[in-house]
């Protein structure tokens, strides 16, 4: 049994929808064998499909070629996460180093907070080292 990649990806929950799992595959973050995909494509059983989703690329084995959606508990009977751990380490690595970001909504950010994130990335005692105002000097 065959089915197009793009119904397949929103099939098996990968993406939200299928327009979404579309425009991934039109922007090229949907391979197999390291190929860019059309959504169009048909794809069959044991088919190895790599999603990147920044700054991970998932890679999935297709188990069934399925056209319609499936409760998150059939998932496991679609396909199998063969991702590799590197993957993950990369993943949580940017977990761990976005520490300067903000929360999501909570707007921009307020001017205490501004410079104390100013403090934080370039701390006053480097300021010792560069005289900021020779610059200014015209010899």
């Amino acid at each position: 049994m065959e089915a197009r990649l793009d119904k397949w990806l929103w099939s098996a929950r990968i993406f939200k929808t299928r327009t979404i799992a579309a425009d991934a595959c039109k922007k090229g973050r949907v391979m197999i064998a390291g190929v860019q995909q059309k959504p169009s494509k048909m794809i069959k059983e044991g088919d190895v499909i790599q999603v990147r989703k920044p700054p991970v690329t998932y890679s999935f084995k297709v188990l069934k070629a399925i056209q319609n959606r499936v409760g998150a508990k059939l998932v496991p009977e679609v396909l199998e996460n063969v991702t590799t751990p590197d993957q993950y380490e990369l993943l949580e690595m940017n977990r761990i180093s976005g520490f300067v970001d903000r929360a999501r909504g909570t707007g921009r950010p307020t001017k205490k907070e501004r410079r104390d994130l100013d403090e934080f990335i370039q701390p006053e005692y480097l300021d010792d080292f560069f005289d900021w105002d020779d610059e200014d000097d015209d010899d």
